[in-house]
């Protein structure tokens, strides 16, 4: 439908099926690219026995994805501007698909390297062209609403990552989890180019303009800092936990997987009341209690050595770190000018990445091979607590 005025379309009501399956389909390619990423987690274990790895080495792992993820991110737009956000997508999948065969058939440790780079940057691609389709289909008022539902991808992939590792591992051997996937990232890539909506717009690449707008507002720079204060939250310690739980704490893999599924359920039900609160009571007030309550839990599993005390406190910690995203991607999506909205994400987010997925878990390996996990946990802890102060400073 066309306005007489604006030539612009209006996008329906939002819990009408167009936009709401769209959403779903673009929620379930986010859900396999980011499980494709985080299922290393719970594997890593058995990696590291298998392949002879430091605690550092494993960590670094996670650091090479972010590298790969941050230069396929920051380049981004670049690809959505050719070949539009939707087939931008379709190429994250498949991406995703072909390196995590590749990583399944590796035996040395620099080809496990390369595969991992490999597979940061196909899923680098998606998140900007996933969020642009995301937001272009909804109304601004509902825009919460509809990133959280995009938001429980990641934290389903969180829950469901260490039950599918316990099961290849229980049955199979760790290798044929990522080949799996990888062919489930293929099929999912191809049913999306065949039947999916959305993105069927150009995206903008990062010129010269957008970059000088951005890099010129403060703002800007605040949310690279609390979205890397957020994501060492998330995938920071997640990556790193089922080493900390197996080789410090002592228990066994099958329980550190279990617990770490087991932590991420809140997480789901977490994301869609961030949205809520998001529109009800804004962003800034959300994410500064988010990140504040996160960062405290997170000082509490570092101090912590009891494991049940710490069972209770993983769960809480994992349950809160998921409440910051859906407020954000809100707030990120509101300092930037629509022009540069997916320009803003594709900066943005890969420089929080380098810090929150890649030197904060290679961080907590270091301080492992030191003799202490719990080290570089209350560190990164520390560092959440103190993002937390920082949505006072951001103005629209």
């Amino acid at each position: 439908m066309q306005t007489s005025n604006t030539n612009k379309t209006i996008p329906p009501p939002f819990f009408r099926p167009d936009p709401l399956v769209p959403i779903l389909f673009i929620t379930l390619i986010f859900f396999m690219t980011f499980l494709a990423r985080v299922m290393f987690s719970p594997l890593m274990p058995s990696i590291e026995t298998e392949m002879h790895l430091s605690h550092a080495q494993a960590g670094s792992m996670f650091l090479i994805m972010s590298i790969g993820y941050f230069i396929a991110l920051a380049g981004s737009g670049f690809i959505s501007a050719r070949i539009y956000h939707r087939f931008t997508i379709v190429a994250a999948a498949c991406g995703a698909g072909v390196s995590l065969i590749l990583a399944a058939a590796s035996y040395q440790y620099w080809q496990l390297q390369a595969a991992i780079f490999l597979l940061g940057m196909a899923a680098g691609t998606y998140l900007p062209s996933g969020i642009s389709s995301l937001t272009s289909m909804v109304d601004a008022r509902n825009w919460g609403k509809a990133v959280s539902i995009h938001e429980m991808a990641p934290n389903l992939a969180f829950v469901t990552a260490p039950v599918i590792a316990q099961f290849f591992l229980l049955y199979f051997t760790w290798r044929s989890m990522p080949a799996a996937v990888g062919a489930a990232c293929l099929l999912l890539g191809a049913g999306f180019a065949i039947w999916g909506k959305g993105g069927d717009f150009p995206g903008k690449p990062p010129g010269a303009e957008a970059i000088r707008d951005l890099a010129a507002t403060r703002a800007f720079w605040f949310m690279v800092l609390l979205f890397a204060a957020a994501v060492s939250s998330t995938m920071g310690l997640y990556t790193m936990l089922p080493l900390y739980l197996v080789k410090e704490l002592e228990v066994s893999q099958s329980f550190a997987n279990s617990l770490v599924a087991l932590s991420r359920l809140p997480g789901v039900a977490m994301a869609l009341a961030a949205g809520w609160a998001t529109d009800r009571f804004g962003p800034r007030r959300t994410i500064t209690l988010m990140l504040g309550l996160t960062g405290m839990a997170t000082i509490g599993i570092g101090i912590c050595r009891d494991p049940g005390l710490a069972t209770g406190l993983i769960i809480a910690q994992a349950g809160l770190s998921t409440g910051y995203f859906p407020a954000g991607f809100a707030l990120l999506s509101a300092i930037a000018p629509a022009k540069h909205r997916n320009v803003a994400i594709s900066l943005a987010i890969p420089l929080a990445f380098v810090y929150g997925g890649g030197i904060a878990p290679a961080i907590i390996g270091i301080t492992g091979d030191a003799g202490s996990f719990a080290t570089g946990i209350v560190l990164v802890g520390i560092l959440i607590c103190l993002g937390s102060v920082l949505p006072v400073f951001i103005k629209n």
